[in-house]
């Protein structure tokens, strides 16, 4: 199935998986640690039995207090706000609807992040994305290996995306484990690319 397929057929747990871990590649950002998303991975890995919407709305606030929830337009690019957006946007409430509309919020808008920093983009205009993306989006799963009118960067992410799905939704509670592996992975990337774009502009 397309991403766009997965997202509308997923549950509440793996919306909330799909849109978390968007938000969990992007927090170099957001200067956080690797590890300030944990528990919110731990409340998706909870028996929802035993688990509430009060333990992820209270998980959220303490990521948001550590990565602060306000965006500065005069100092963040638009990567950064990107990736603020994202945070504040998340729901407190982790009904299927809401957690369905931020889950496609925040694939378009990391598809989008990793466009802005892949040096391959730098030309396009930064207000849309391509047409290949939200083709792609809306397409069958991209096989390994270079994707047409993608750069490798945005390519990646796209599939990790799917990915993700496709673990949670197969899998359930036992597929976040590999869900958050391949969301570390991608984070590793990201904050690499972050830093050669500091380190050049030095």
């Amino acid at each position: 199935m397309s991403l766009v397929e997965l997202i509308a057929q997923a549950d509440e747990r793996g919306l909330a998986a799909s849109g978390l871990a968007c938000l969990d590649r992007c927090v170099p950002l957001l200067g956080g640690d690797d590890e300030v998303l944990r528990p919110l991975w731990g409340s998706l890995a909870e028996n929802s039995a035993h688990s509430s919407d009060g333990d992820w709305a209270e998980r959220l606030e303490q990521a948001r207090g550590a990565l602060g929830e306000e965006a500065d337009e005069e100092t963040e690019d638009e990567a950064a706000l990107l990736a603020r957006r994202m945070l504040a946007a998340a729901p407190a409430t982790r009904s299927a609807a809401e957690v369905r509309q931020w889950a496609d919020a925040c694939s378009v808008a990391s598809l989008q992040i990793h466009r802005l920093l892949d040096p391959a983009e730098d030309a396009a205009p930064a207000d849309s994305l391509p047409e290949a993306l939200d083709t792609v989006r809306a397409g069958a799963s991209p096989v390994p290996g270079p994707v047409e009118g993608m750069s490798p960067l945005v390519a990646g992410e796209l599939r990790r995306q799917i990915t993700v799905l496709e673990l949670v939704t197969g899998h359930g509670r036992a597929g976040l484990r590999q869900a958050l592996e391949v969301s570390t992975e991608g984070r590793r990337v990201l904050r690499a690319v972050v830093s050669r774009r500091a380190r050049g502009r030095v």
